[in-house]
């Protein structure tokens, strides 16, 4: 968008590994994006300092859209298989929305994905001291827990939690 000024969400504040995921994310949306078909770059972190990112690819039907998130869990899961440690999604402000770029946490489908590869993963948040990290767990208190994969065995399900 030529002439249109977007900041960073990240600019001057939070830790520098935090401001360096939510800046890949920031860039690869302010580069990628296009008016209903890519709104929101996700960055994950892995245990190795890489970070891989993902495009939020839209579709006419939108259940057949694919998250940013999923699309980094992909190119992360390509390209290693170190632990992931830290995920952020930038969307990117339509021209009639006021120019400000905004974190914003993973849907509930993409919690869910991302703790099923990365049970331990934090996720940047927009918090009273500006950007933050924070469990993803906690933005998903109640994961649902099945047997599907033996590799992730399931914790000792809670009162709130049942296991299949």
């Amino acid at each position: 968008m030529s002439g249109r000024v977007v900041p960073a969400p990240a600019t001057g504040r939070g830790d520098p590994a935090v401001q360096r995921l939510v800046q890949a994310a920031f860039e690869t949306i302010r580069s990628r994006y296009v008016l209903a078909r890519h709104q929101i770059a996700a960055a994950i972190l892995d245990a190795d300092g890489t970070v891989h990112v993902g495009l939020h690819v839209d579709a006419m039907i939108g259940r057949a859209a694919v998250c940013a998130e999923a699309c980094a869990l992909s190119a992360a899961r390509l390209s290693t298989d170190a632990a992931l440690v830290a995920v952020a999604a930038v969307r990117y402000p339509k021209p009639t929305e006021p120019p400000e770029a905004r974190l914003v946490p993973p849907c509930g489908l993409c919690r869910e994905l991302l703790l099923d590869h990365a049970p331990d993963l934090t996720v940047a948040i927009n918090g009273s001291k500006g950007i933050e990290l924070m469990p993803l767990k906690g933005l998903l208190p109640h994961k649902y827990v099945g047997t599907k994969w033996a590799a992730c065995a399931a914790p000792e399900a809670t009162p709130t939690q049942t296991r299949l």
